[in-house]
């Protein structure tokens, strides 16, 4: 648990920190919005288009990896979304989003160490690998779904017209068909640039978690508690468990990919769920419940799949 308890303790830490600025009024409630901007305008795209220039277009499509880790998250999406439309109907934004919730990992600020620690270099593969699938498909899928929710009663084709220009306008899909083009194209990085999109990517993190505790300052943490409990079991229990049905009995891959896709599938929910839902003003509280409750438990989740795994 030690090792463990070193990446989300400080992760935590950093929701605290915002929560007693805010608490201690030293920020107001305008400065989570304004720090959620910045992650999302400039922070996060960076991060994304330096991600994605810097793999090459074969590593990333690595097919039973994909298939074990993204078909876990495909299915805990469905059944999250099934349940959530009958037993916490809301409109289509917010069971979009509380799929997120149930299925966006914390792959890059907590699945890089962890893997890291267990595997070493071996490791860093399926990190980054799952972190795109992540940020290149998942959120922009979570885009489309949120779109759609903004446009719900005009026609067919006004409907679909804003849709794209949504997805297509949206700095998180740019900046990762950017990357992947310079990639595809073997445009060679200049290394002032990569810096600049490292400098900046490494804030997006830190600032969404704290955005994260400012904005919970006069927030019920209980509001909800059956929904967000619903999706913190999914997050933590039902997308490990099909990732690894998957993983180790149906795709065949080396053993450190197998148990890749299963610890990444494991992770908390990452905060870029909470900046996507605040841009949009919607499940904005929900969701970062979720986060919040899903990083302290799967300190006893984790612990518990790396004693399965041998890891220690």
């Amino acid at each position: 648990m030690g090792p463990i308890l070193n990446v989300v303790f400080p992760i935590f830490a950093i929701m605290a920190a915002g929560y007693a600025a805010g608490r201690f009024r030293l920020l107001g409630k305008e400065s989570s919005e304004a720090l959620n901007r910045f992650v999302y305008f400039i922070a996060l795209p960076a991060l994304f288009f330096v991600s994605m220039a810097r793999v090459s277009l074969a590593e990333v499509f690595n097919l039973p990896f994909l298939g074990a880790y993204g078909g876990g998250a495909v299915a805990t999406f469905l059944i999250a979304v099934a349940v959530a439309k009958f037993a916490f109907p809301n409109r289509l934004g917010a069971l979009g989003l509380a799929g997120l919730s149930a299925i966006f990992s914390n792959t890059g600020y907590m699945g890089i160490p962890l893997l890291m620690l267990a595997f070493g270099e071996a490791g860093m593969l399926p990190a980054i690998i799952s972190t795109i699938l992540n940020g290149a498909v998942i959120m922009a899928f979570g885009i489309v779904l949120l779109e759609l929710d903004v446009h719900q009663g005009k026609s067919g084709l006004v409907v679909l017209r804003n849709v794209l220009r949504g997805v297509v306008r949206s700095p998180l899909v740019l900046s990762a068909v950017a990357g992947l083009l310079v990639s595809g194209l073997g445009i060679p990085l200049p290394q002032a640039l990569g810096t600049f999109c490292d400098l900046l990517g490494a804030a997006a993190g830190p600032c969404a978690l704290f955005a994260i505790g400012l904005f919970m300052v006069g927030k019920s943490p209980t509001a909800g508690m059956t929904e967000v409990s619903w999706l913190v079991f999914l997050k933590l229990l039902v997308q490990p468990l099909i990732t690894w049905a998957l993983a180790y009995h149906v795709f065949t891959m080396e053993p450190v990919w197998a148990a890749g896709a299963l610890v990444q599938s494991a992770l908390p929910t990452g905060a870029l769920v909470f900046v996507l839902a605040q841009q949009y003003g919607i499940y904005v509280q929900r969701s970062t419940a979720v986060i919040m409750a899903s990083t302290v438990l799967s300190l006893v989740t984790l612990s518990a799949l790396f004693v399965y795994l041998g890891i220690g």
